[in-house]
């Protein structure tokens, strides 16, 4: 076996998202316990909150990889420009980058490379061309998928739809389009809500911040078919929902660029658009007990498990560390 490649991780631990108790412990689960099984990896964790002196990892290193390259990472890395080590950062929603001015980290931090799991082409509509990025699609723990309830005994005569939604009245509506222009839920989940306004159509999953069955893979199980729809970018939801074992609805389209998951319409998914999603749940709904539904299920949460996990996305980083040292 090769040498194994020496990984600082810096973080600030009061970030929520590396709290394994949060709704949303993806974030969690591949840095805390995903890093640590690759057996290419050594990895050592530097919590802090206002500073961390970089400098101490000077020789003892070869990657250093920061949790988010804002929220997540302390306020000042001390020494970080002198260190010939190189950074690899989480990059959080794209969309954001003006908004908090997250692009000014790049220079702070001496960042050689960015992550997650959106599409090359979402980052470079708000970062320049010559920042270095690389889509690693995490988010599925596989602990949290298995022993899930049969594809048969789930609920067959309705869809599940979660997430957040636009409201519907009209007054709301033209508020968002005024005051919070390109936020709103109809902006980034529009048909998540065109969906939900459908009588076969459930909408569930929390109560305060915690999900009604143990976590979000459980909830989804009670359901054969359930929807995965984001406008501009797919969401971890998407390949959640399939890991799950259910027939995924899934938005996939150009504008959304959805494609470079690799799932494939009628064999791993069911792909939907504003123009088709009601025929789609038709033909389900109307043809209930067809096994073809459950055989689209099976080999989705397959793809989705071989291709898709945490330990597949280690194995993505495992291969741009090596192409950096």
């Amino acid at each position: 076996m090769d040498k194994k490649i020496r990984v600082a991780f810096i973080y600030k631990a009061s970030h929520q998202f590396y709290n394994k108790e949060h709704f949303d412990n993806t974030t969690y689960y591949f840095a805390m316990h995903a890093l640590k099984r690759n057996e290419n990896l050594e990895v050592d964790y530097f919590p802090a909150e206002k500073s961390f002196d970089a400098t101490k990892l000077k020789g003892k290193y070869d990657i250093i990889m920061l949790g988010n390259h804002n929220s997540a990472t302390p306020d000042e890395l001390i020494g970080i420009k002198q260190l010939d080590i190189p950074v690899i950062a989480r990059c959080g929603d794209f969309h954001n980058a003006k908004k908090y001015n997250t692009i000014e980290f790049h220079e702070k931090y001496k960042i050689d490379y960015y992550y997650n799991f959106m599409s090359e082409n979402y980052f470079y509509k708000f970062y320049p061309k010559d920042f270095k990025y690389k889509p690693i699609i995490l988010g599925v723990e596989p602990s949290f998928y298995q022993n899930l309830k049969p594809f048969k005994d789930r609920v067959k005569n309705k869809i599940l739809v979660t997430g957040a939604l636009g409201k519907k009245n009209l007054k709301s509506r033209l508020a968002n389009r005024v005051l919070n222009p390109k936020r709103s839920g109809w902006y980034f989940y529009k048909l998540r809500t065109m969906c939900n306004q459908l009588p076969h159509v459930d909408h569930s999953g929390m109560i305060g911040k915690k999900y009604i069955k143990d976590n979000f893979a459980s909830h989804l199980s009670q359901y054969q078919g359930a929807i995965a729809a984001t406008t501009f970018y797919p969401t971890i939801k998407y390949w959640e929902t399939s890991a799950s074992g259910c027939l995924t609805f899934m938005e996939i389209t150009e504008q959304n660029d959805g494609a470079y998951l690799g799932y494939k319409d009628g064999e791993t998914a069911i792909f939907i658009n504003e123009k088709n999603y009601e025929k789609k749940f038709e033909a389900f709904l109307n043809d209930i007990d067809n096994p073809k539904w459950e055989k689209i299920a099976n080999n989705g949460r397959e793809f989705t498990m071989n291709n898709l996990s945490n330990d597949k996305a280690v194995e993505s980083l495992v291969k741009l560390f090596k192409s950096l040292i």
